[in-house]
């Protein structure tokens, strides 16, 4: 039988490659081969020193020109590195906006401090709807937990959603835990559990603190530097358990995996994965969170270019041919309006920021 979870190792595998190659390397997402035009160096170089100029003249172009936008190459900042949800999401973007707007479409992985390196590039860069955001929920959240921020929360504006990777709590095959719920009564007792984080604020960290203001658990979160260097503590046993995105969690769950599945996060089951329960199934409704990854613009691109995107993401998102290929990865294809993604925003930011504020997450 064919391995389902193979097309998601090769795409990690070479967007890692991509990603040494630095800016301008974006993968292929149809037959696995770069796109023409995104390689184009050097026309990269005039293009960023160009958007570095003052941001008025590129606006009053852009709103004059109306449907000619756009009429040059496209930059999606990835703050996050290769190989993850938010990238895998983002290169297929590339892919199907460069097909549907006929320009080069080049991703830009800008990682670093949680995803604030690459969301300060694009709030910073010049609002001509040449720059874009592949956001994810640290852009909410970063704004809330660092004790000075280097852009504000209105810097960035929610343009659509991509889709999201439900969150799968997971443990090591070898543990004695079978279910959701052995595994928080077991973190209940004693000095409690430890549970692997990508850091303050990431989606793991989020999901221990709501086992543990909503159903008494001790889980004493264990920050990492990725998900993928937590997920490797929970499989060697230096920690009890993580809670990672479907995209890296489920390779490791199939039979002979190195991980047991114990529940995903999100309000409705898997396609990839239709057998495992959800924690709201499993009488825990309120571990609810996932990897979503959405695009997001700076401040003061014209409505007109932000709707042209969104329209074309939207219609992706509903192509069997797209879809199909985001779904057995574990990525569930979402697409929508602008004003659907800025309420799904504006329910995270309330969401997460009453955990951080009931648990005085911060960091310096």
């Amino acid at each position: 039988m064919a391995d389902p979870y193979a097309e998601a190792r090769r795409n990690q595998d070479r967007a890692a490659q991509g990603a040494g190659q630095g800016l301008g390397c974006p993968l292929s997402f149809g037959q696995g081969k770069p796109g023409k035009g995104l390689a184009m160096i050097s026309r990269r170089n005039s293009m960023l020193a160009a958007a570095a100029l003052v941001a008025a003249p590129a606006i009053r172009q852009a709103r004059a020109q109306g449907s000619a936008w756009p009429n040059r190459p496209i930059r999606l900042v990835v703050p996050y590195p290769p190989g993850g949800a938010s990238d895998i999401s983002g290169r297929l973007q590339a892919e199907v906006l460069q097909q549907a707007l006929g320009q080069p479409v080049v991703v830009d992985n800008r990682s670093g401090a949680g995803g604030t390196i690459g969301a300060t590039k694009v709030a910073k860069a010049a609002p001509d709807g040449y720059t874009f955001l592949i956001s994810a929920a640290g852009v909410i959240s970063n704004t809330m937990i660092k004790k000075s921020s280097p852009y504000k929360d209105n810097e960035l504006v929610p343009v659509v959603m991509i889709g999201l990777a439900p969150s799968i709590i997971v443990t090591s095959a070898k543990s004695k835990h079978n279910n959701l719920k052995e595994f928080i009564e077991f973190a209940k007792q004693g000095q409690g559990a430890h549970f692997a984080t990508a850091g303050t604020g990431s989606t793991p960290h989020f999901v221990s603190e709501m086992m543990n203001m909503h159903y008494g658990t001790k889980l004493i979160p264990v920050p990492y530097k990725s998900g993928s260097e937590g997920s490797t503590a929970v499989m060697g046993g230096q920690v009890e358990g993580t809670s990672e995105a479907s995209i890296v969690s489920l390779p490791h769950t199939q039979p002979g995996g190195k991980f047991k599945a114990l529940a995903t996060t999100w309000t409705k089951r898997m396609s990839a994965a239709p057998d495992l329960p959800t924690t709201a199934e499993l009488g825990f409704p309120e571990i609810q969170i996932a990897h979503w990854a959405g695009i997001h613009a700076p401040v003061g691109v014209p409505p007109e270019i932000m709707d042209k995107l969104a329209s074309a993401v939207d219609a992706a998102m509903k192509n069997p041919a797209i879809t199909d290929r985001l779904k057995i990865m574990g990525i569930e294809p979402m697409g929508g309006t602008r004003a659907s993604f800025n309420e799904f925003v504006n329910a995270e930011r309330a969401k997460l920021g009453n955990i951080i504020r009931a648990t005085g997450m911060k960091e310096d």
